[in-house]
């Protein structure tokens, strides 16, 4: 039940979080779930209906049921599934179902702010039922370039702030930040330039398609890992605008951080192979599959943003990001194999029993 002490809800001052508590009997480890409610929009190439949650032999299709209403659902069905056969608990089981993970984690952060907290997480974004110990931070950046406009017919006097993105683009894509710990902490450093805008003055006509372009503003997000920093990437970053700039002289080139009002930074996650948390829902994936779980700084998942990082930097707490989705993930048709979602049901609950014990 909701009290002063432990809300059933948290609110980021729009929209509220759903949180409940399973309490146990007293004397064991408690065990938090995390995952966020708000979705993708819908894009056009679906076959199906997006929002019908259209199930066949092998899946289950709709928006968002990779990212993430099925690791939600599993966490959910496992407490009920032991709850519902009367098994009781020594330490809690908290479900934190929350709003605003695409806004930079809001909504968890409300969580953690208003005293939301276990000795142990698990969040369940899309892994493709794999341990993920580690994925990067995640920052979004605004590169301008601005060159000098000519007519097309003295075209070789100018300074074209076009050219100089399509110079640029492939090296900052190519990117590996420096100061990474180790391999796998490198493996997870990626640049993205995701959009691109060419035209006259920061204006950016188009009118005027005869004359260089003499403005060029890119946008993009970054990824560096656990012991890397913000400022080093940047410096990276800027390195590269330098060297820019002497290719095309009398270029002028600058990069910031793009905040928006309303998001935040996600955090870098990390978690040691041989934590608990780690061995619990090891342990539990071979019992179900009997096999090794796949366990590490695992890609695609590790260039992800999550909750984790939150829970992690923000609370100081010890988990493991671990899902069912991914390989259908962010795309038309978007859908989950049931199988794996069956599975991680069955190793949520093996897990919760571990960690919380049988009272």
């Amino acid at each position: 039940p909701s009290s002063p002490r432990w809300p059933g809800w948290c609110r980021d001052g729009r929209r509220a979080n759903a949180i409940g508590r399973w309490k146990g009997t007293g004397g064991g480890k408690s065990l938090l779930f995390n995952g966020h409610l708000d979705t993708n929009p819908a894009t056009e190439g679906w076959t199906v209906d997006p929002w019908g949650g259209v199930v066949d032999e092998e899946f289950i299709y709709g928006i968002g049921v990779s990212n993430m209403k099925a690791g939600d659902a599993a966490s959910y069905c496992a407490v009920k599934t032991l709850r519902d056969a009367g098994v009781k608990l020594k330490g809690d089981v908290i479900l934190t179902y929350v709003v605003g993970e695409l806004q930079g984690g809001v909504g968890t952060v409300a969580a953690i702010r208003n005293g939301i907290r276990a000795d142990y997480f698990v969040n369940s974004e899309p892994t493709d039922v794999q341990a993920v110990t580690m994925h990067a931070c995640a920052f979004s950046f605004v590169i301008e370039l601005t060159g000098n406009t000519r007519h097309l017919s003295k075209r070789e006097q100018a300074v074209d702030a076009i050219m100089a993105a399509c110079d640029l683009i492939p090296k900052l894509n190519a990117m590996i930040f420096s100061g990474a710990p180790s391999p796998e902490h490198e493996s997870i450093n990626r640049v993205h330039v995701g959009v691109v805008h060419g035209a006259l003055g920061k204006e950016l006509h188009e009118w005027r398609a005869p004359q260089v372009s003499d403005y060029c503003k890119l946008k993009g997000s970054g990824r560096y890992a656990p012991g890397q920093t913000q400022e080093g990437a940047l410096a990276d970053m800027q390195r590269e605008l330098t060297a820019l700039e002497q290719r095309f002289p009398g270029l002028k080139a600058s990069i910031r951080i793009e905040k928006k009002e309303g998001h935040q930074s996600m955090p870098a996650f990390e978690v040691a192979k041989d934590a608990r948390i780690v061995k619990s829902i090891n342990a539990a994936y071979e019992v179900v599959r009997g096999e090794t779980q796949p366990t590490g700084a695992i890609r695609p998942p590790g260039f992800f943003g999550t909750d984790a990082g939150h829970l992690y930097a923000e609370a100081g707490m010890e988990g493991i990001v671990c899902g069912p989705g991914g390989r259908y993930n962010t795309m038309p048709d978007e859908r989950v194999e049931i199988r794996d979602f069956l599975d991680m049901v069955r190793i949520y609950m093996l897990t919760i029993l571990d960690i919380c014990e049988v009272a």
